[in-house]
């Protein structure tokens, strides 16, 4: 099992209940930038399948593009954008796991999205929707490619997610992600951005996310 050493990330897998349900969780989770391959990235998603998971909840930290954002938003992601030149489904298809061509029409479950967005309105507050965009990092976008981005339909973007949702579809499970806005992507903000910003706004709104993700548990 392949180790993030990225800063904020833990690095452990953890395993329990959670509003009565049965869940594994990674706290953090392998990059392409760390020098991971894309099957590294997977890893964890196939091992909580192998465990029984038939659900991933995927979260990420994305810099916003919409200009509806504001730092500190959550988003659900709708679609996504595999943006890191990548796959995580390349190679030999193993067919125990799945076909080997996936219809990636309906990425993210429209029903966890719905349940999301009603638990965030009963928490008093206002659940975003957009597209996020995936891309290889470890730099932070240029203000030429976020002004790409917003033009090919992007409302926020990051260095994961996308090869981890790949492999689940792969392996049939429901998808929700949520994104948090951690900073304005370059050039929107006026300023150079920065790792520690991110964790700054993550840490922020971390109560938001947790109550969030307890009433999605309790709402499946």
């Amino acid at each position: 099992m392949p180790v993030s050493r990225v800063s904020g990330h833990a690095g452990n897998l953890v395993a329990g209940t959670k509003a009565g349900r049965r869940i594994v969780a990674m706290q953090g989770r392998a990059h392409l930038y760390e020098g991971r391959s894309p099957h590294e990235v997977a890893f964890g998603v196939r091992l909580m399948a192998a465990l029984g998971a038939r659900t991933l909840v995927i979260t990420n930290a994305a810099g916003g593009i919409s200009p509806a954002f504001v730092p500190g938003d959550l988003m659900a992601i709708s679609d996504q954008l595999n943006l890191t030149g990548t796959s995580s489904l390349i190679g030999p298809n193993d067919e125990r796991l799945g076909d080997r061509f996936v219809d990636m029409t309906a990425a993210f479950d429209p029903e966890l999205i719905d349940t999301a967005r009603k638990v965030a309105s009963s928490l008093g507050f206002e659940l975003q929707r957009g597209v996020y965009a995936g891309l290889l990092g470890p730099a932070y976008e240029t203000p030429a490619e976020v002004r790409m981005l917003r033009a090919l339909g992007a409302d926020a973007v990051g260095m994961s997610t996308v090869l981890e949702v790949l492999a689940a579809r792969h392996l049939g499970l429901r998808v929700l992600g949520i994104s948090c806005i951690s900073n304005l992507a370059a050039g929107l903000a006026g300023g150079p951005l920065s790792h520690d910003e991110v964790k700054e706004t993550a840490g922020a709104v971390r109560t938001r996310f947790e109550s969030l993700l307890t009433g999605i548990l309790e709402s499946m």
